[in-house]
């Protein structure tokens, strides 16, 4: 899991920004979304240019340089804050595995260039590595004559060399190492109907019917939409080569998106990537349900708290959802100055179930602290 995220003179990110996700508070109503004293699912408020967007893109740059996984290049143009104030910027992972602390720090002066690099499993830095001055070492059982196979002016992270080229024993460290490697791997992002873009897990442009067919899963899929009061006859077919979803009418057949709303064509995308979540480890959708009528947001919401075993962070501006019958105080989080905090710590005042999240947050009620 992770457990707090921290950047700094990235993007709009002047200052330093922590993003933690390992200080739950003590509630005892929906406590199954807390796994390992981490909050697993979460939203994240904000107005409109505060940086929403920029801190999925930051929480993501670590797939950057770690794996070969799909990526988003062009987000990261201006990488640096306009400020000029430093030439890099910060970056500060904290994991938690099986009750092990793993922190995974590093700068950067842009997208692909790593200016340092530090690991510690348990407060034992195992890799380090100084792009600048070319020297650095690694500490992990199985890696002690791998610093003699790479040169020092390569810009490879140690990190990724290490786990690429590496038979680790299992040693404890290493297997903390595999494990942190492993949810790197899985992590996901993706974008609404406007930015079809992802990040992360997997790679490939695979369409939204592909993956759906593929998957065998149009059927189910026709039933997610009736769910939610959209009522299709849908079958999969072949189409130029190319796997489709059909919808049956009276008179002809036509192809499933060519006649979907909008609203409709975002719903598919997230049942396309909700079809994978199972298997991801960290998950970010930004602006989530910006085509959602409120009810539909709020039962995309419920579908997501079920996943079990994965965090996943949504961003939204709908306070409909600010409800302790869906999540809870401190799984609510604001983005406001530089600052992101659950709402449960923007107020002196203790939050119960019975109370009205939307209504205090409206009033004011988390402007402070």
């Amino acid at each position: 899991m992770l457990k707090k995220f921290s950047v700094e003179n990235f993007k709009g990110f002047r200052d330093k920004i922590t993003f933690d996700m390992g200080s739950p508070s003590n509630y005892s109503f929906n406590s199954e979304i807390i796994e390992n004293s981490c909050v697993t699912k979460g939203i994240v408020y904000g107005i409109n240019s505060c940086g929403k967007s920029n801190l999925g893109l930051a929480i993501f740059d670590i797939i950057i340089h770690l794996t070969e996984k799909q990526k988003l290049a062009n987000s990261y143009d201006l990488y640096l804050n306009m400020s000029g104030r430093k030439s890099f910027a910060e970056f500060e992972y904290i994991f938690t595995f099986d009750g092990h602390e793993v922190v995974y720090k590093y700068k950067k002066t842009d997208v692909n260039m790593l200016q340092e690099e530090s690991l510690t499993i348990d407060e034992k830095e195992v890799i380090y590595y100084d792009f600048v001055k070319g020297e650095g070492f690694t500490r992990l059982e199985g890696t002690e004559t791998l610093n003699a196979t790479i040169k020092n002016d390569s810009p490879i992270s140690r990190v990724k060399y290490v786990n690429s080229n590496s038979i680790l024993s299992e040693h404890t460290e290493n297997q903390i190492f595999k494990k942190f490697m492993d949810f790197v791997e899985r992590m996901l992002l993706f974008y609404s109907l406007d930015n079809r873009g992802y990040e992360g897990f997997m790679n490939g442009s695979e369409s939204i019917a592909e993956g759906i067919v593929n998957c065998g899963k149009v059927e189910a899929f026709e039933e997610f939409l009736k769910e939610n009061d959209i009522i299709y006859n849908l079958y999969p077919c072949e189409v130029d080569g190319r796997k489709s979803i059909y919808c049956r009418f009276e008179n002809q057949d036509v192809d499933f998106f060519k006649i979907a709303s909008t609203g409709t064509r975002s719903l598919a995308l997230f049942y396309y990537w909700y079809l994978r979540m199972q298997k991801a480890s960290f998950v970010f959708v930004d602006e989530f349900d910006a085509f959602y009528h409120f009810e539909l947001s709020e039962d995309v919401e419920k579908r997501l708290r079920k996943l079990k075993g994965v965090q996943i962070f949504t961003t939204t501006h709908n306070t409909d959802l600010m409800s302790n019958d869906l999540l809870r105080p401190d799984c609510y989080f604001i983005l406001k100055d530089n600052k992101i905090k659950a709402i449960a710590d923007l107020t002196e005042k203790e939050l119960r179930f019975a109370h009205n999240l939307q209504k205090k947050y409206k009033a004011g009620a988390f402007n402070g602290r």
